[in-house]
């Protein structure tokens, strides 16, 4: 590797949890590999690893001294032949390559002999229900929606619903609820006239019943925990590492969240009560868990839904734990997370996808 693209898998003992995903995101490797103050190195830290700290604690500002492994597999530079034999035994998909003080001098990936970064056969969720929900005006991205309905506005050449689609169908997948009512008619007519691997129901709204509402309309007993997504965001994750947590954990609710960075572009005062200024903090950078909209649920807590009712995700989420249910979260990076309900995020869609237009 380059010297730039090695920087881009080391990280420091200092950086926080929140700095160790974007990097991970950024360098799209899936590590990092810890160093301390001398370069050598120390541990490394993967997506997972992230993942199954903010789990446990939900501290998005703790150091990745928190979340690390320790004394990770390493080898010394002139060991690299050795290095492929290594990973699969270890069953691991990247090794530093280290000189005499360990300090990282190189770093071999799996991916660097089978041509793929992650070769991990997907989980087949062939029997899970998917609900998309599709009935949305799409406010936020009028004028286009005056002309298309939201599920229909393309990114690149395809439609967004398709792209969610064919995502879940990389699951094995092949059956899908798709609740509408706004230009329903359309939505209908473009997926008549392709050619698809997979079958859709559609479940239509009178009248807009919110985010969840629909859901009641659907005239089929559903007996395996519920997939729901929004129509107009893409999740690049594991679905099946996603609807496995839900199991274990026994939830009846996961909500799919992403971490959300904000920058406040101000000088921030903190004050006692009298006005006296006690410090100030220049642009602070704030770190959030948002929901993305996807879900995945129980089929009982569709009984909580009321018929015919305007009623939101986060409607049943509330009675759910009013009722005493056990609500969970599933997170994934920033970078997981693409939402195209404004004009600003498509275009970033567009950049993560490597969407290139004329």
């Amino acid at each position: 590797m380059n010297k730039e693209n090695l920087a881009s898998v080391i990280g420091t003992m200092t950086m926080t949890i929140v700095d160790a995903m974007k990097k991970i995101d950024d360098n799209g490797k899936g590590i990092l590999f810890i160093v301390d103050e001398n370069q050598a190195l120390e541990g490394c830290i993967t997506d997972g690893d992230i993942r199954r700290w903010i789990l446990k604690s939900a501290n998005l500002n703790a150091t990745v001294e928190c979340a690390m492994v320790y004394n990770p597999q390493f080898l010394r530079v002139e060991e690299k032949k050795h290095a492929e034999d290594l990973m699969h035994e270890k069953v691991i998909t990247a090794i530093p390559l280290v000189d005499e003080n360990k300090v990282i001098q190189d770093i071999v990936f799996l991916s660097d002999y089978n041509g793929m970064h992650d070769n991990k056969d997907k989980k087949n969720l062939s029997n899970i229900p998917v609900i998309i929900m599709a009935g949305g005006k799409g406010t936020r991205l009028y004028p286009y929606t005056k002309i298309l309905p939201k599920p229909l506005i393309p990114i690149g050449e395809t439609p967004i619903i398709e792209r969610i689609i064919n995502c879940f169908t990389e699951y094995k997948i092949d059956s899908f609820y798709i609740t509408v009512n706004y230009k329903k008619s359309m939505i209908k007519s473009y997926f008549a006239d392709i050619e698809t691997n997979y079958t859709i129901k559609y479940v239509e709204e009178d009248k807009p019943l919110g985010t969840c509402g629909s859901i009641k309309l659907i005239n089929e007993t559903l007996k395996d925990s519920v997939i729901i997504a929004n129509c107009d965001a893409l999740i690049l994750a594991d679905y099946g590492d996603i609807y496995e947590h839900h199991m274990k954990t026994n939830n009846d609710i996961t909500v799919v969240s992403a971490l959300k960075n904000v920058t406040v572009p101000y000088g921030v005062l903190n004050t006692k009560e009298d006005g006296e200024i006690i410090s100030m903090e220049e642009k602070p950078h704030l770190s959030y868990l948002i929901n993305t909209g996807m879900y995945i649920i129980k089929p009982d807590v569709i009984s909580y839904v009321p018929e015919n009712t305007m009623f939101h995700m986060t409607d049943l989420i509330n009675v759910v734990m009013k009722n005493g249910g056990k609500v969970g979260m599933y997170p994934i990076s920033e970078d997981s997370f693409l939402d195209m309900g404004e004009f600003g995020e498509m275009k970033r869609m567009e950049e993560k996808l490597n969407i290139v237009l004329d």
